[in-house]
């Protein structure tokens, strides 16, 4: 099935990521019908001539290619595995591309079902953030075989510059993980070298140019250290999704039984920015975990929260918070009006 600008695409998602991945499919030509649990989250690409659907299922109903960008797994097995889900709603021969960073098993799951079903799916999640995203310059990670891929190779390429192919289903999400747990680690080392030069007496911003040019440098310091440093924490990629992917590495680690020291540390940082009301920030908002009280509160966080007894109560044997790091988190993923944790399928970073 190769595609031309006559191909029909459904794009579900359209948060953080998700809106500007869709623009550059719109822009590139093709038709484009858009779903987003917050329709208003949706009008940008409404205005430019994208077609409104109610429903998931209503979207992918005449679509050839249809591609997700949602928050969580459970997200991800709602939308495509359920009654009215995309892999019974599609029309036969479909291709549903999943763009969100998941469960390599579930991945495997909806790619199984979607053959039986004479359609085809697989993962292919992202990376470059937001600025990728609007740029068009993502890096994608396909969970199949060059080949299997090619007939919507046209799309793919409207918004990215890059796109690895893994080779089989679900291997798209591990190595996707592989990223998260390398990106978090870094996250970890500027923080931690930004404290330490602060105590120290250095002009911050000097630290970190030099680091950058040596061996101690990473994209996450060059692009997210600045933002710290800045005091901006706006999202370009959210904590919570950010602990929510070192959850899901952890629990394919425990799986094949090895440990991840350094993203267990990551894990258990970001969670704890959670707790305090920190999941919708930045990732680069880990910087604040080192700073004094006044500036967390600045920022919108609230030590209070962390009350040692209550999270005791809400802690499993595994030690993780509520869901463990293989669930989506604290308070079973929602965001509450106290700040708590969330997933909004399609708000998503």
């Amino acid at each position: 099935m190769p595609t031309t600008h006559r191909t029909k695409v459904a794009f579900i998602g359209t948060g953080i990521m998700g809106a500007p991945i869709a623009g550059h499919i719109l822009d590139a030509g093709y038709d484009l019908t858009v779903n987003n649990r917050t329709k208003s989250k949706a009008e940008g690409l409404l205005a430019k001539g994208a077609h409104w659907a109610e429903t998931p299922a209503a979207a992918v109903a005449n679509a050839d290619v249809v591609f997700t960008m949602l928050g969580y797994p459970s997200d991800v097995e709602d939308v495509y595995l359920s009654t009215d889900g995309l892999v019974r709603a599609a029309k036969k021969g479909a291709y549903l591309v999943d763009l969100t960073t998941s469960s390599a098993q579930l991945a495997e799951d909806i790619h199984n079902a979607c053959e039986v079903e004479d359609k085809h799916a697989f993962d292919c999640p992202v990376t470059g953030g937001d600025t990728g995203a609007q740029a068009g310059t993502l890096t994608l990670i396909a969970g199949a075989k060059e080949g299997y891929a090619a007939p919507v190779l046209p799309i793919l390429q409207t918004f990215s510059d890059k796109i690895y192919y893994m080779g089989g289903a679900g291997k798209g999400q591990t190595a996707k993980l592989c990223n998260q747990v390398s990106l978090a680690a870094c996250m970890v080392g500027y923080a931690d070298a930004m404290s330490l030069a602060e105590q120290g007496g250095l002009d911050v911003a000097q630290m970190l140019d030099m680091v950058g040019h040596g061996m101690g440098g990473s994209v996450a310091m060059e692009r997210l250290a600045p933002k710290s440093l800045d005091g901006d924490y706006k999202p370009g990629f959210l904590v919570e999704h950010l602990r929510k992917d070192l959850g899901l590495a952890l629990a394919q680690a425990e799986d094949t039984d090895i440990t991840l020291p350094g993203a267990e540390t990551a894990y258990t940082l970001y969670d704890m920015l959670c707790q305090i009301g920190g999941a919708r920030l930045g990732t680069q908002a880990i910087s604040l975990l080192y700073q004094d009280e006044a500036t967390c509160a600045a920022a919108g966080l609230d030590w209070s929260r962390l009350d040692a007894e209550g999270l005791a109560d809400e802690r499993h044997e595994d030690g993780h918070c509520c869901g463990g790091h293989g669930g989506d988190g604290c308070c079973g993923g929602h965001v509450h009006e106290d700040g708590h944790c969330c997933h909004h399928h399609g708000d998503v970073g």
